[in-house]
Parts: C-alpha cells; sequence; structure tokens
C-alpha cells in the first residue's frame, strides 16, 4: 500500500507494516525507531514487537506501547486497516508528558522527605502538597487533552488510509478490466523473495487459472517455446544487469496452440546496484503478427509485379510507385512520388487520369481502360489500366489504387495481324469477284451464242442465263464493294444497289428505250455479308423483272427505288413467336417500284410460280422479313426487314440517283 502521498511530511513517526510484521514503508521521522530495533524496509520486526502488531490484528483494535529513543520517549500505537492484511504503526513524542510525570514523582518524594523529617513544616507541606495537587492536575489535565489530540489524529488517518484503501482496490479493478480489454498482463518478480505477482490477463494470455497455478520465474519460463526459451532467458539476465528488456518471443499454451507474445520489462536497483525487483508488461500480439505477414506478403506480391502498381491521393498525387512501374515508366520512385499522375500523360490526354478518378469515387472500378501514356524521355507506350478505391477501416474512401499494364507489343501484334487478315481478305474478295466475273463473261457468250439462232431467239433457255448473269453480277459487285472499302465485315447498302442498278441497266442494252431509274437512298446503311447479299439478288430480281417486263410495247417509263428507316409506330418486321421481342434493332423499308404495265392479278405471293418471285419471297423470309405489293398504276414490291444494331451504322444523310 502506497501511503506516502499521506504521512511522507509528517513529523510523527509512520510505518506501515505487513500482518507478518515485515515493514513495508517508513517515512523519515520512523527511522529511529528502525534504528532502536535493528532492522530497515523490507525485513520482520523484532518479534517482541511483532507480537503487539498480532495483537493488534486480533483485537481488531490499536495497541499501544512505549518506546524510549535516545532522548526521547514514543507513544506507538499499532492500528490495523479492515482486512487485517496491513497494519500502520503511528508514533507520537511524549517526552514532555514524561518529564512531567517524572518532576510529579520527584515532588512527591521531596513531599514524603519533608513528611518524614519534619513535623513542624506541616503547615507549609500543606502548602507543598496543594500545589503538587494543583501541578498533577494540570499535568493530567495537559496529557488528558494531548492524548485526545493523538486519538483524533489517529482516527483521521484511518479513515485517510481506509479511503486510499478504497481507491486502490478501484483502481486495481479500472488496470484489471484495461489490460483484458487491450489484452495486456503484467508481472512483478521480486527478487530477493523469488515470488511473483501475475495480473489476471497474464493468467488469461496463458490459458490458467491463477488458484491452480504457482507464479515462479521457472513456471513463467515453462510456458515459452522451447525454441524461444535461451533467448528469452538471456534477455532476462541481461536485464537484470542494466540491458534494456524488450523482446518478442512464443509460448505454447497448455492445449498446445502456439501465440506470440510482445514483453517489454525494467528492473529496480539498490543504491549498492543489487537487483531487487523486476516488473515487466506481457501483450498477445498473435493477430497482428498474422496481419503484419499478410501485409508483408502483399507488398512483396506488389513490388515483385511486373505490372505497374501506384496508389494514388483523391488530388491525384502518386504516393506509393513499385518496381514494375519503374520498368514501364522508366522513373524511379524519388523522381515521382509527390508529383501528380499527369506527368505521365501526353499533351492530348492532360486531365484524362483526374477524370477517370472522379469516375472511381462514388466507390467503383475502372477495369481495363486502354489509353496512351509516356515513358520517362518522351516515348509514347499504349496501357491498360485499371483504377480501384481504396478505403480505410471506417469505409472512408482514402485513395486510388491503379495498375498499368503495357500492351504496347499486344497492340502492335494486333496492329499486324489485323493487316495481315484485311490482306488476306482482300485478296480473296478480290479473286472471288474476279471468279463471279468469269462465270458471267462465260454466261454472256453462251446467250450471245444461242442468242443468233433463231428457233431460240425468244425462249426460255436465253432468258435463264441472263437471268443467271444478272444474279452472279450482283453477287460479284458485293466482292468488289467490299475489296474497294477495305472493310470486310460490313457494306454501303445504299452504295452497293446503286452500282448493281447501273450494271443491269448496262447488261439489258437498252439503247431503244428511255427508261428513267430514280433512287432515295438513306446514306451508311452498313450491313454485314449475311444482310446484304439476300437484298442485293432481291434488287437484281425486281429491278430486272421491271427492265424485262413492264415496258413492253413502251418507248419510255420509270423505275423507283426507295430506301429509308423507319419512323416509330410502324412495322417493323412480320417475325413470328416474339423473335424480335425486346431485340436492340432497327427497321428500314426498301421499296422497288415502276410506272409500266402492271403485274397480272393471276400472280400470287402467297403461292408464286414463277422463279424469280419465289426466289424473292424465300430471301424476304430468310431476313426476317415482310413484302407487299402494290398493283396500282404499275407495279410497287415494299420489303420490311430489321437490322441488329451492332452489326451496322446508319446516319441519315439520302442520296438521290436518276439514271436514264
Amino acid at each position: 500500500m502506497n501511503m506516502g502521498r499521506f504521512t511522507t511530511n509528517s513529523l510523527n513517526p509512520v510505518i506501515g507494516l505487513a500482518n507478518d510484521g515485515t515493514i513495508l514503508y517508513s517515512n523519515v521521522a520512523g527511522e529511529p525507531l528502525l534504528h532502536k530495533w535493528n532492522v530497515r524496509v523490507g525485513e520482520k520486526l523484532p518479534s517482541y514487537i511483532e507480537d503487539f502488531v498480532q495483537k493488534a490484528i486480533f483485537q481488531k483494535s490499536p495497541n499501544k506501547m512505549e518506546v524510549e529513543v535516545e532522548n526521547k520517549i514514543y507513544l506507538v500505537t499499532f492500528h490495523p486497516i479492515p482486512d487485517g492484511s496491513e497494519v500502520s504503526l503511528y508514533g507520537f513524542d511524549i517526552t514532555d508528558q514524561k518529564e512531567l510525570e517524572k518532576k510529579l514523582q520527584e515532588s512527591e518524594k521531596k513531599y514524603r522527605d519533608i513528611v518524614d523529617t519534619a513535623k513542624e513544616v506541616d503547615a507549609k507541606l500543606g502548602d507543598i502538597f496543594n500545589y503538587i495537587i494543583e501541578t498533577a492536575n494540570e499535568v493530567n489535565a495537559k496529557l488528558k487533552d494531548t492524548l485526545n489530540h493523538l486519538e483524533e489524529l489517529v482516527r483521521k488517518r484511518s479513515l485517510e488510509l481506509e479511503v486510499a484503501y478504497t481507491s486502490l482496490k478501484e483502481n486495481e479493478m479500472r488496470l484489471a478490466e484495461a489490460q483484458m480489454i487491450a489484452h495486456v498482463g503484467n508481472w512483478d518478480w521480486n527478487l530477493v523473495t523469488d515470488e511473483m505477482y501475475w495480473s489476471d490477463e497474464m493468467y488469461r494470455i496463458l490459458g490458467f487459472d491463477s488458484q491452480k497455478f504457482s507464479t515462479t520465474y521457472s513456471s513463467f519460463l515453462s510456458f515459452v517455446s522451447p525454441d524461444d526459451r535461451d533467448y528469452v532467458d538471456s534477455a532476462t539476465k541481461e536485464a537484470l544487469k542494466g540491458k534494456t528488456y524488450a523482446l518478442d518471443y512464443k509460448i505454447v499454451l497448455s492445449n498446445g496452440k502456439k501465440r506470440i507474445i510482445h514483453s517489454e520489462g525494467e528492473v529496480t536497483f539498490e543504491k549498492e546496484g543489487t537487483p531487487i525487483q523486476m516488473k515487466a508488461i506481457v501483450q498477445d500480439i498473435t493477430e497482428r503478427k498474422k496481419a503484419e505477414e499478410k501485409i508483408q506478403t502483399l507488398a512483396n506480391i506488389v513490388e515483385s509485379s511486373g505490372d505497374a502498381i501506384l496508389t494514388l491521393s483523391l488530388d491525384g498525387i502518386i504516393t506509393t510507385w513499385n518496381k514494375g512501374a519503374e520498368r514501364i515508366y522508366g522513373y524511379s520512385s524519388e523522381e515521382v512520388l509527390g508529383k501528380s499522375v499527369s506527368v505521365l500523360a501526353p499533351d492530348n490526354l492532360k486531365g484524362e487520369t483526374e477524370e477517370l478518378i472522379e469516375k472511381v469515387k462514388p466507390g467503383e472500378k475502372t477495369q481495363h481502360y486502354v489509353t496512351s501514356r509516356l515513358k520517362k524521355g518522351g516515348k509514347l507506350i499504349d496501357v491498360s489500366i485499371t483504377l480501384s478505391p481504396v478505403f480505410d477501416e471506417s469505409k472512408k474512401l482514402v485513395a486510388i489504387s491503379a495498375i498499368t499494364l503495357d500492351i504496347t507489343s499486344k497492340i502492335d501484334a494486333e496492329k499486324s495481324l489485323l493487316k495481315a487478315e484485311i490482306t488476306r481478305k482482300q485478296e480473296l474478295h478480290h479473286r472471288i469477284k474476279n471468279n463471279l466475273q468469269v462465270i458471267s463473261s462465260l454466261l454472256d457468250l453462251q446467250a450471245d451464242k444461242f442468242k443468233n439462232r433463231g428457233y431460240i431467239k425468244d425462249s426460255e433457255v436465253l432468258e435463264a442465263f441472263r437471268e443467271s448473269q444478272d444474279r452472279v453480277i450482283s453477287m460479284a459487285l458485293i466482292h468488289e464493294e467490299l475489296y474497294k472499302r477495305k472493310q470486310f465485315e460490313t457494306l454501303d447498302l445504299s452504295a452497293y444497289i446503286r452500282n448493281l442498278v447501273e450494271k443491269l441497266f448496262q447488261t439489258y442494252r437498252l439503247d431503244d428505250k428511255n427508261i428513267h431509274m430514280h433512287m432515295d437512298l438513306e446514306g451508311n446503311v452498313l450491313l454485314n455479308m449475311d444482310d446484304a447479299v439476300p437484298l442485293g439478288i432481291i434488287v437484281t430480281e425486281l429491278v430486272s423483272n421491271s427492265l424485262k417486263h413492264a415496258f413492253l410495247g413502251r418507248g419510255e417509263g420509270r423505275i423507283d427505288i426507295n430506301l429509308r428507316r423507319e419512323k416509330n409506330g410502324e412495322r417493323i418486321n412480320n417475325r413470328e413467336d416474339g423473335k424480335c421481342e425486346g431485340c436492340n434493332s432497327i427497321g428500314f423499308i426498301l421499296t422497288v417500284s415502276d410506272d409500266g404495265v402492271g403485274i397480272p392479278e393471276s400472280i400470287d405471293l402467297e403461292n408464286p410460280k414463277s422463279i424469280g418471285i419465289q426466289l424473292v419471297t424465300t430471301l424476304v423470309d430468310q431476313l426476317d422479313g415482310g413484302l407487299e405489293l402494290k398493283r396500282n398504276s404499275g407495279v410497287e414490291f415494299t420489303i420490311k426487314f430489321t437490322v441488329e444494331k451492332n452489326k451496322k451504322a446508319s446516319t441519315n444523310i439520302r442520296h438521290t440517283v436518276v439514271i436514264a
């Protein structure tokens, strides 16, 4: 018990005693008593003094004795504390009272001498006796007052000690709670008695019941892992020589599990340099060590990664920079840390990373963003960037993680492959076109051969040759358009239709007739081959049919071709069973009409007998489109079809072409 703050400045002796008579504390005024008894702090009182201590504890009330030290006499009072574990000794200087008592005794002796030797002074003796009585009464009164005062002081000191004891117990409870929360225990080793005190949390850390285990230094070492036992013992011995005591080591619990402990301590030495006490705190840092190992593993992964991995502040300042970043960008960490990430962007992309950071701030991730960056020295490289938000424990955004892959070689390889593919497809389309033109020429030669024979000049054989030639021409034109555009995935339908119609006019050699072709076509309708080939053959069949049959017996006429985008509310197609439900597509309307003699009523689109009309209806179905026929003032075929957006591109530019 620490009574120093209550007794240090007291002029009277105050000494703290254990219940076995061991001296725990003494103020300066109490040192003469210790010298008298030939003891010092930490040692036990002589047995005859210890009897007074035991009696006070047993009776649970103060016990008194007088002690003469040098020229002074002390009234020593032993006061036990409530739980009997300690006794407070208070000494009061009663030398003056004893002098008064001595004088009283001397006065009484003189009185007896006077009575025995001189009867004649009886009268004076009465006066002297009265004086003595008065003096004794005064002394007794003063002594009583002194004793009362001493008892009041003792009572007050006892109350103060009780308050201090209660406060100490409360502080001990708070300390135990704090240790339990922080998982920090402590031990106190008395090197004189070799006794060791362990806190409750110390027992919890080691996994033992405080009531079933003796606390000694040897028992403490028994918990240390055999691998670390010599290390801990050596560190302890060095601490007893004055060295610093701070170390991490492993312990083995009663269930065989290992934990990692951090301990720090200090040693108390006597004036002679002899260690008398060692205190230390013990903390279980197993989870912290595991977390540190994980962090270190991640750090090693980041540092050894071939990708550039860096951390940016929310305002775009570079805060970390790994070896991969040094390799890709050419800058050392010393050159870029603390600088804006814009130092890596070319002039035309300044501010791009800041814009990406703003998109990441709401908590989303930007993945595989392909762009360009500058290496040290100004070389431009192609990169793929992934930006991710970094949050702290409270889920607050604190930084941005950026991973950069140098894809320059990949992009170059893709460009080379694309160039080779373009060349290959270009050559392929060129050869197909040439082969189809050869076929067309062969058909033309064969048709000319039959045309000069009178008996088949107007026969179906000659017509079949011409129709086949027209269909071959329509397919050859597709490959010619793809070869010219060097875009092999899509075809400009409007340009294709214009070229196709011009070829048809040349094929039918209409020099004796004034037939006008009028085309109003939606511009840049880009279709893939699967859609363009059927539409080309449809236009070929319908235009060829008009050129062959619409203007018989007439010297002039007009053919119209119209291609436009469908407006809202118009029927897109005739797909059944919900095939287009929810599809992302655009509808178009293709109209082919003439002002000729019209088409016979006997021709039925549902059951056509003409091979050309059969081919048209088949191809419209292949497109999942719709076909309508009008017979007013000539003939008008309307084809409605849809194209998925990811397979085409379209603008609202319209081209009007007239061929005469």
